[in-house]
């Protein structure tokens, strides 16, 4: 037995022209958080229905602990916990019955023990006989989550878990995530969010259905070339514009209010800068030398790609 999860070689996924995800080859190990981040349309969502055995793939070949999903997909299925972008959570049935309906559906003969250690460990226990279609959306997340464990995976896949879920779900979504790690889980997951990605012990950047970078968190924003500005000013979306194309600054991106720039030389480049804004009437309120994020090296990346 191999100490990886996942093992992908040559995965391809076409629909008729296009190529959804493309020659991707890829080692998740065992007992690690590995996420991957990609804009939309980016091919996901289509990589991991391919490792849950739900799609099958155009070319190329995967392993989930060890079982090769072409010949011995019943097998690899019963080690895999899956969690959709819309998990089919049952609105009349209550927390409860949706975790039994899993765990006949998953064959689990004597669930009610497992149901109630996954009632305490999400925190739903006293939330038990309320009807699904009545929980918030962040229980809604947990519950499915139960849902998804009730069969004791050894590797689970999550395709965007926290989107739409409020800040302190997410907060505490993340903490069961943690908890699972300990148990000696394996959490592959999808995020939109730069932020989760950073929590992971290694990352994947994708793009038009191909890899472009797979490392820690650390290692990939240490691919940043040169020095990020943050800068505080009104107006962003014409400071943007007043900023591009200035020789000395590589890079100009909005993050909200602030505005990141990249550059070479921070004090002449940032002179350059401040008489550009004052040049269009635009009012510098502060800046300040940032380190790089996942989201400044993506930006990049896809920018430069």
């Amino acid at each position: 037995m191999s100490g990886n999860a996942v093992e992908v070689k040559g995965l391809t996924k076409k629909f008729g022209e296009l190529i959804a995800v493309n020659n991707i080859d890829l080692v998740i190990r065992r007992g690690e958080m590995f996420s991957i981040v990609g804009p939309d349309g980016a091919g996901k969502t289509t990589f991991i229905r391919m490792l849950c055995g739900i799609m099958e793939p155009s070319s190329g070949s995967a392993k989930i602990l060890d079982h090769d999903l072409a010949t011995e997909l019943e097998q690899a299925k019963r080690h895999i916990g899956y969690l959709s972008q819309r998990f089919s959570l049952y609105g009349d049935l209550t927390v409860d019955e949706n975790i039994e309906f899993f765990a006949e559906i998953n064959e689990v003969k004597d669930y009610r023990p497992r149901r109630e250690q996954l009632l305490e460990f999400t925190r739903l226990t006293p939330f038990r006989k309320r009807l699904a279609e009545k929980l918030s959306g962040g229980m809604k997340q947990k519950l499915a989550l139960a849902c998804t464990l009730v069969h004791t995976p050894e590797i689970i896949l999550l395709d965007e878990p926290t989107t739409g879920v409020d800040p302190v779900s997410r907060r505490d979504f993340w903490k069961i995530l943690y908890d699972l790690l300990q148990s000696g889980i394996t959490i592959v997951m999808t995020t939109p969010y730069l932020d989760e990605a950073e929590r992971c012990s290694r990352v994947a950047l994708i793009n038009k259905g191909a890899l472009m970078v797979v490392d820690t968190p650390a290692h990939v924003k240490g691919l940043m070339k040169g020095i990020i500005i943050e800068i505080v000013c009104d107006r962003i979306r014409k400071a943007a514009a007043a900023l591009k194309g200035i020789p000395g600054i590589e890079e100009v991106q909005a993050f909200g209010d602030r505005l990141n720039i990249v550059v070479k030389d921070r004090d002449r480049d940032m002179r350059t800068a401040g008489d550009a804004l004052k040049g269009q009437g635009i009012d510098l309120k502060g800046w300040r030398v940032v380190p790089p994020s996942l989201e400044n090296v993506f930006i990049s990346m896809l920018k430069n790609a």
